[in-house]
């Protein structure tokens, strides 16, 4: 941050999605222990000389690039010359395939899009079957978890110039994380939680484009070109005094990290009750050590864990909540903020669900008064969700 005796205002930063900046990586280690399912790395990047700031809540944007060997697989699919010059984007820039490709191009998901444009640079028939209105579910389905490569090898022989099947792509997406550090107990750095996602469909290992790039392709001293992304709507209460409840089991820590270093900057006096949850205690507690001393220091009230894997019946966050249900509705009846993080298809409706019959046991109350209850502190701001 940019500030001088005659202008004591912040200046706005140069950097954005549309300019990132080049953040040197300070730290990558594996948060995981050895013999765990998972790998998630800690990142810690270089925000020096950005003038990027951000606040608890926010997130960060990665522009990725994409597997060099996933690239090679398309080029040697195709029989194409990796330097043969392509055209992308509006502005009609020019640059080698492999690199608009590597970098350009988001390679590894379909969309319906892609397969109706691409019927027509092929006789395959099974493709322009596909793409028939009748057969919207199946295209649906043919999409899911599936790539470019995928397409390339299932419908040939394509009679297309490399130019007219990039011309389909859509340009790579950044990827975005929670934030999982405090400005004000890290100046001019930014910390990430990035699980790693591997997993093998139809046949084939595949690689989460950003993701996996941090787990196995970028080293210390290496750059990542970021963006601040502000999130209005995932924030820490204006007031430090208000107690907080965070859900945030895996991944989720990331932003409850973030709220917790700046609450413990601040000396807010307000409490703090973190749920946390994954598979092994062992192997899988991320931030154990931290949390644990913020707990020893009072920074942190309460935390309850849940390792699914470690007892016969599986635990989650959801099961901890209902066993403190009684003091959980008392923290809530008295003004606390309820946040969570995490996993939106699973892990966040579960939640929601449990949360809504602790207000409806613990309140004595009907049902529909119980989520009309939940929808009003919504209205307030007092639950708030960053899901994905």
């Amino acid at each position: 941050m940019q500030m001088t005796a005659d202008n004591p205002k912040i200046t706005k930063s140069a950097y954005s999605r549309t300019n990132p900046f080049q953040a040197k990586i300070l730290k990558n280690i594996n948060l995981n222990g050895s013999g765990s399912n998972k790998e998630t790395r800690h990142l810690e990047l270089s925000l020096k000389g950005s003038g990027l700031s951000y606040k608890p809540g926010d997130a960060l944007g990665i522009v990725p690039s994409n597997d060099p060997e996933l690239v090679a697989s398309l080029i040697e699919e195709m029989g194409w010359d990796e330097e043969t010059i392509v055209t992308v984007g509006k502005q009609g820039e020019t640059m080698s395939l492999k690199e608009a490709l590597t970098n350009h191009y988001e390679i590894t998901l379909l969309t319906k899009k892609i397969l109706q444009q691409a019927a027509s640079f092929t006789e395959n028939e099974e493709l322009k079957s596909l793409v028939l209105a009748e057969h919207a579910d199946k295209l649906k389905d043919y999409c899911y978890g599936r790539d470019l490569l995928d397409m390339l090898r299932d419908f040939g022989p394509w009679k297309a110039s490399a130019q007219e099947i990039v011309s389909l792509l859509r340009k790579m997406p950044p990827r975005l994380y929670s934030i999982a550090s405090s400005m004000a107990a890290h100046p001019d750095e930014v910390h990430l939680t990035i699980g790693a996602v591997r997993y093998n469909a139809h046949g084939r290992d595949r690689k989460g484009v950003c993701s996996v790039l941090c787990a196995e392709r970028v080293q210390e001293g290496d750059t990542l070109p970021v963006f601040v992304q502000p999130n209005k709507h995932f924030h820490l209460p204006e007031s430090d005094d208000k107690d907080i409840i965070m859900v945030g089991p895996g991944t989720g820590i990331a932003p409850f990290r973030s709220f917790i270093e700046e609450r413990a900057v601040n000396k807010a006096t307000g409490r703090m009750w973190l749920f946390y949850g994954d598979q092994h205690k062992a192997t899988d507690f991320l931030y154990q050590e931290e949390l644990e001393k913020y707990q020893q220091d009072g920074v942190l009230t309460k935390i309850d864990t849940a390792f699914s894997r470690d007892s016969e019946q599986k635990v989650y966050v959801q099961h901890r909540m209902i066993e403190h249900s009684k003091e959980l509705f008392e923290w809530i009846e008295k003004g606390a903020y309820f946040y969570v993080c995490g996993d939106k298809e699973h892990m966040a409706k579960d939640v929601h669900e449990t949360l809504i019959t602790i207000i409806e046991k613990e309140g004595a109350m009907p049902r529909d008064a119980a989520e009309a209850y939940l929808k009003e502190m919504q209205k307030q701001g007092r639950y708030q969700r960053d899901v994905y």
